[in-house]
């Protein structure tokens, strides 16, 4: 989704009005109740301060407070934190561990696929639904390395162990960690 992200991509990039702000701030809250039970939430994107939404080519769209980009989205779906934020609230998310022969893929933009999460090295450290939001993390590293979209279930991962399990749609190094201010 960002491998070639440049800030050149963004079409467009409005003050968000605060009905607006609100009812993504909602969705977030939803997806990643951890936010608004810790009071995280205020100090992420907090009620009085001015957000900026920036439309980017495929429909994706970036919420950033102060210039720094904190969720995206596609097609009004699921908000994803960015990485930078993700650092910043590691437990926000379901976590999964990829092996470290999964790694370089991973950071090359791959999708995980399934023996990647069940070998030996990796874990499933949460049980997710198909179609949830996942923080990857990569064996021996403290920090997550991609955020990604499940495939199928973590039962299912388990029990099929081939083909995709989770879409990577952020990752160390992509065009959004690179331009991780927009101005």
């Amino acid at each position: 989704m960002f491998r070639k992200f440049t800030l050149e991509d963004i079409s467009t990039q409005n003050q968000v009005k605060s009905s607006i702000q609100r009812g993504i701030r909602a969705k977030i809250c939803t997806s990643y109740p951890i936010l608004e039970e810790s009071g995280a939430i205020e100090q992420i994107l907090p009620k009085k301060e001015q957000a900026l939404l920036a439309k980017l080519p495929d429909r994706v769209q970036v919420i950033a407070v102060n210039g720094i980009p904190l969720f995206f989205a596609q097609r009004d779906d699921v908000w994803f934190p960015t990485l930078r934020l993700l650092h910043q609230y590691p437990d926000m998310m379901p976590k999964l561990r990829v092996d470290t022969g999964a790694i370089k893929f991973v950071l090359s933009g791959a999708n995980i696929m399934c023996p990647g999460l069940t070998s030996k090295g990796a874990t499933m450290h949460n049980e997710v639904d198909a179609e949830s939001p996942v923080a990857i993390f990569a064996e021996n590293k403290d920090h997550a390395i991609a955020v990604g979209l499940t495939k199928m279930s973590t039962k299912d991962i388990r029990e099929i162990n081939k083909d995709i399990g989770v879409e990577n749609v952020h990752y160390l190094n992509d065009g959004l960690w690179k331009n991780n201010k927009f101005v």
